[in-house]
């Protein structure tokens, strides 16, 4: 089966620029398709400079729906937007006062990949931070979801003026034109072995997913995310003075949206009478086989189960149904995918969270996007109400989309 590639490279347009994170695109395209996929074929997409972020965001769905491996080669920079300090991946037209709506929210590439397998998936890093960027990393660290093999780094300010070079992912390409792709483990020590002065005192990112993140101290040693111990199978950091950013067992600390629950606190789900390792690898192989009912099916037992051990509006019973709404989407339903996030936006509202989360805008904005796709202009209809009203309180971050709804809400019901 061909792999899928997404080679990204981003940064701000004048002063803000922090790294000249196009420059190395020339070298990656210079590797074979198939060695940066580590397939025997791949399709390959390249972004560099971007302007929109949603355009980014179609090409990045687009790539995490693609059958077969998907590897992300990610170089750019992080900042916080000022209102709600969620991290952002900056595009060509991002300045400080306009990261909500120019620059691409981290969150948005965590929940795209959030349904695919750690086994097929992998995030390969070269970030740069600014000052209040780099010290909201070192108390939180950078989450890319439970479910994505993550290498790479993320450098701290510079010392000196000018652009930085993106130093850590032309090595990466460097080893890679050799024909060869090792695993990613493999690739990214090679990598660090080559620049260790380059990635001194850097935020490391090297695991293979399935766990909460551990959170970096000066040391470099990972502490555990709720008692600050030294977290379970901590490992020191590769390079001198480095800080280690590897995800390690361990619960959720405060002010970090857990993901999927482990299914050991999922009680009673079985496939074919045994536990899974992870459930969401059997779910994203059943919809690679068009097996959509038995994926919804799955998905349902342990949105059950979940409801039953943690509540609905539980975040282990809402992430399932967050699941079964891209199940939906996957299937071809896109009323059943649009009632589902209403659902989940609702619920998520109704227990306490703001208007501008991003959990919350996320699923609003899904199920702006589901409605879109309906054919049949009675279910149409039927749910631009409620969506309507939705988007009066959650306007989102794309200007116009509760005119939008409103005005294709006026065109259906002038046509009946």
């Amino acid at each position: 089966m061909p792999g899928t590639v997404l080679l990204l490279a981003a940064a701000p347009l004048g002063r803000g620029r922090l790294v000249d994170a196009a420059g190395v695109l020339p070298v990656l395209a210079a590797v074979a398709p198939a060695v940066l996929s580590g397939t025997d074929t791949a399709n390959v997409v390249e972004l560099a400079d971007p302007l929109e972020p949603q355009a980014v965001l179609t090409r990045l769905r687009a790539a995490a729906a693609a059958p077969g491996p998907l590897t992300v080669y990610l170089t750019g920079q992080l900042h916080l937007d000022r209102r709600q300090h969620q991290l952002h991946l900056a595009l060509a037209r991002t300045t400080p006062a306009t990261i909500r709506y120019t620059a691409l929210p981290w969150h948005w590439i965590r929940e795209e990949l959030r349904l695919r397998s750690a086994s097929d998936t992998a995030l390969v890093l070269d970030l740069h931070a600014d000052t209040e960027t780099w010290r909201h990393l070192g108390e939180r660290g950078l989450d890319s979801g439970p479910h994505t093999a993550v290498y790479g780094r993320v450098a701290p300010p510079a010392a000196r003026r000018g652009l930085a070079e993106p130093a850590y992912m032309k090595t990466v390409a460097t080893l890679l034109r050799s024909g060869h792709r090792p695993p990613l483990a493999a690739l990214h020590q090679q990598a660090l072995s080559r620049i260790p002065e380059e990635t001194t005192g850097n935020l490391l990112l090297a695991h293979a997913g399935g766990y909460a993140p551990g959170f970096p101290t000066a040391a470099g040693t990972p502490r555990h995310p709720v008692h600050g111990g030294p977290a379970p199978g901590a490992v020191a950091a590769p390079a001198p003075g480095a800080v280690t950013g590897d995800l390690l067992p361990g619960a959720v600390a405060a002010g970090f949206v857990p993901g999927p629950p482990p299914v050991a606190a999922v009680p009673g789900s079985r496939v074919g009478g045994a536990v899974p390792a992870d459930p969401h690898t059997a779910i994203s192989a059943a919809v690679r086989d068009g097996r959509h009912g038995e994926a919804d099916g799955l998905a349902a037992r342990y949105e059950q189960d979940a409801v039953r051990a943690h509540g609905a509006g539980s975040e282990q019973a809402l992430h399932w149904g967050e699941v079964r709404a891209d199940l939906a989407m996957f299937a071809g339903d896109p009323v059943r995918s649009c009632r589902a996030w209403l659902a989940v936006a609702e619920a998520r509202l109704g227990a306490g969270q703001a208007v501008d989360a991003p959990a919350v805008e996320a699923a609003v904005d899904r199920a702006h996007h589901q409605w879109g796709r309906i054919k049949d202009a009675a279910r149409a209809r039927e749910l631009g109400p409620a969506l309507a009203q939705l988007r009066l309180r959650v306007p989102g971050r794309r200007r116009g989309a509760l005119e939008n709804v409103q005005r294709q809400l006026g065109r259906l019901q002038a046509a009946q």
